[in-house]
């Protein structure tokens, strides 16, 4: 979204780079190159591992990005290894027949639990997104036993974990081009494929910040709900919203925190989201000190309409937030696999003050 006085990042072809820096100049436009090759660092993520060994859930690399096919088998091991704790299962198929797997966590109980769902990967290039999901899950895990916060969420509260929500994007993403972004449907009369899932869901469809258009990157579809992705989720959210409290949805980038509105400058009455954004974001500040902005996305990031946070909190969920991840564009969508770990410890921080707010209320 270009905006005055804002700053803005561009993928310039090697044969443009001079006459883009001219026109620049000419507009008295500040600029400078944050990646000076960018197929070089698209190949320090991808490139290795066509000769990399699959390897078991206990060796299993949380510091490094996953393809589609090792992250399902990931949450296959994880049902499998931890069956007090996990539910691995299907809410259905993308528009390519993959199955949109989700993993539940929490302990087993009888009585009503209050629920949180998080899904990463809505936007396919955004890879750090499934990377915190996969770690979110470990983080639970391996820490059920011996600690003790970790313990109360866990016997309190279900986790509802989508760790790719656009899996035909993703899949495309690591098989075709690094940078797509929306799903891979197919439009009528249109050689241009794909929906943006986070402009499709049925909450003041296709207005502001939407285009109609399908070859745009935030083509709105044909319809709400027209992507089986968004249909499947807001289905199961819909079947189960007396219980599912907190919708988090993982993005990056821009190392933010948002919640609605998106689609219009409005603030919402009674609404306990500010001071939970606040906590979250001190929790995340008290791990290194790395800095969040915080607010309604609409007045944070940009005006939007059909997201799925917009959604969640209409359709009775109290408390609706989308992180962006780190960075504010050195690497952007590109972020090293280094920067994985701190990332996501940071952020596990945040999820863990969300949930924890869940446990003493959940609005005013």
């Amino acid at each position: 979204m270009i905006q005055e006085n804002s700053t803005v990042d561009v993928h310039v072809g090697r044969n443009k780079t001079q006459w883009l820096r001219r026109h620049l100049h000419q507009a008295h436009i500040q600029s400078e190159v944050l990646i000076s090759n960018l197929q070089t660092e698209i190949e320090r993520q991808i490139g290795y591992r066509s000769s990399r060994k699959r390897r078991s859930e206990i060796q299993y690399d949380y510091e490094v990005y996953h393809p589609l096919e090792e992250i399902q088998s990931w949450m296959f091991e994880m049902n499998r290894t931890h069956p007090h704790l996990v539910d691995l299962f299907s809410i259905g198929q993308s528009y390519e027949g993959r199955p949109l797997y989700v993993l539940q966590l929490g302990k087993r109980t009888r009585r009503f639990k209050k629920a949180v769902w998080i899904d990463c990967g809505v936007h396919a290039r955004e890879w750090i997104g499934p990377a915190f999901c996969q770690w979110f899950v470990k983080e639970a895990l391996n820490s059920y036993q011996h600690d003790s916060s970790i313990r109360r969420l866990m016997n309190q509260l279900d986790f509802y974990i989508m760790p790719v929500f656009n899996v035909d994007g993703y899949h495309y993403s690591w098989k075709t081009d690094r940078f797509w972004r929306k799903t891979r449907s197919k439009i009528p009369k249109y050689h241009c494929r794909g929906v943006d899932a986070n402009r499709n869901w049925k909450v003041k469809w296709c207005d502001e910040g939407a285009s109609l258009h399908p070859c745009d990157e935030t083509y709105c579809g044909p319809f709400p709900e027209s992507e089986p992705e968004v249909k499947a989720v807001a289905k199961f959210l819909r079947k189960h919203r007396k219980r599912v409290k907190a919708y988090i949805s993982i993005h990056a980038y821009a190392q933010m925190l948002l919640y609605p509105y998106s689609y219009k400058y409005a603030t919402i009455p009674n609404f306990n989201c500010e001071s939970a954004a606040q906590n979250a974001v001190s929790a995340l500040y008290s791990a290194y000190g790395v800095r969040y902005r915080y607010g309604p996305a609409s007045t944070t990031l940009y005006v939007s309409s059909g997201s799925s946070i917009d959604w969640a909190y209409k359709n009775g969920i109290p408390y609706a937030f989308a992180f962006e991840l780190r960075d504010t564009g050195y690497f952007g969508f590109l972020l090293p696999e280094e920067l994985i770990n701190p990332t996501c410890t940071e952020t596990m921080r945040a999820v863990k003050t969300i949930a924890s707010g869940l446990l003493k209320k959940c609005t005013k």
